[in-house]
């Protein structure tokens, strides 16, 4: 099943949750409403032992892109770009111009490039994209892309990280961003990285860029803001935080960390201070087919409104490798 076949009869739905999406807030149900597309996962793949993980996407008149990344043989990330109607997310055409960022000659960046968060600027009118870039000697840290329309073309804004590794729970990264307009100010949240320990350290920072200057990005004082809810499910660690504006709240889903196996948690804050975690928590889990592309762990769900419903990308791991689904909130 494809395209809209994936998708629900949405005013349905919305009527059984009752919500306004105009005027109330999104309910936590729907956080946790969400499945496996039946036929098509993963969406975004590539032979073992490369990876095709980290997605992102943005919906552009009728055109979702697909900003995703390559993990080559050893640790080198790559960015990719592909396109797909937005009536049928599953048929993707990937840019002939593929990859379309590689890492630097003598920056900041010069290992890799990963973890690209695309999104239009209402201030200038350009799409702007966060990402983490990683240094042969220095740590994992934010840099800035801009494009005047083509997003299969992106160019450095600066050649220096926008979010620096330069505190003590930073001290292997500040890295993984996540965007959400309000207004005229970018809200952030990212990654900081305390140890280069897998699964230990992680934690969610916060930060701001005004529109006029998305360069210009302060930190959160209260950083790290959120290191998980206090259950076990997410006690060793959190990581690949994603933003979503709703009405009233931000909205967050997180990969939690046991010491074995990432999820997928939701919480909503309204200030970045106080966090109000969704009762069914986590809400997004590795699949119970032992074959499934997801069986070993899920990270990285961005939240897409596409038409009247809503879909999420995510990265499933298998053994040792990482590929990107889809899922949508389906009838029952």
């Amino acid at each position: 099943m494809k395209g809209r076949d994936t998708l629900i009869a949405y005013s349905e739905i919305m009527a059984e949750l009752m919500i306004d999406v105009n005027k109330n807030e999104i309910p936590f149900e729907l956080f946790a409403s969400f499945k496996r597309i039946a036929v098509g996962n993963p969406i975004i793949a590539l032979p073992p032992p490369l990876w095709a993980a980290a997605t992102h996407a943005i919906i552009v008149d009728g055109t979702v892109h697909y900003i995703w990344c390559k993990r080559d043989h050893g640790v080198r990330w790559l960015i990719m770009h592909a396109t797909a109607p937005m009536s049928d997310l599953t048929n993707i055409t990937q840019d002939a111009r593929n990859p379309i960022l590689e890492p630097s000659v003598d920056g900041f960046d010069n290992a890799a490039v990963e973890y690209p968060f695309p999104f239009l600027n209402p201030a200038d009118g350009k799409f702007y994209m966060y990402y983490r870039g990683k240094g042969k000697t220095t740590p994992e840290q934010t840099g800035l892309l801009v494009s005047t329309g083509d997003l299969g073309e992106w160019q450095r804004v600066q050649h220096t990280p926008v979010i620096p590794a330069d505190t003590d729970h930073e001290r292997h990264g500040s890295t993984h961003p996540s965007v959400a307009v309000d207004g005229d100010t970018i809200h952030i949240v990212y990654t900081g990285k305390a140890t280069q320990s897998f699964g230990v350290g992680l934690t969610m920072c916060h930060a701001t860029a005004p529109t006029s200057n998305p360069a210009s990005v302060t930190k959160n004082p209260a950083n790290p803001v959120f290191t998980g809810s206090g259950e076990v499910w997410d006690s060793k660690a959190v990581r690949e935080t994603e933003l979503f504006k709703g009405p009233q709240y931000f909205h967050i889903l997180y990969g939690g960390f046991d010491g074995e196996i990432w999820r997928i948690g939701h919480v909503r804050t309204r200030d970045f201070q106080n966090f109000e975690p969704n009762p069914d928590n986590p809400v997004f889990t590795p699949s119970d087919d032992t074959n499934a592309f997801d069986c070993d762990g899920v990270l990285t769900g961005q939240i897409l409104k596409v038409g009247d419903t809503y879909a999420m990308l995510y990265a499933g791991k298998k053994g040792q490798e990482w590929q990107t689904g889809l899922a949508t909130i389906q009838e029952n």
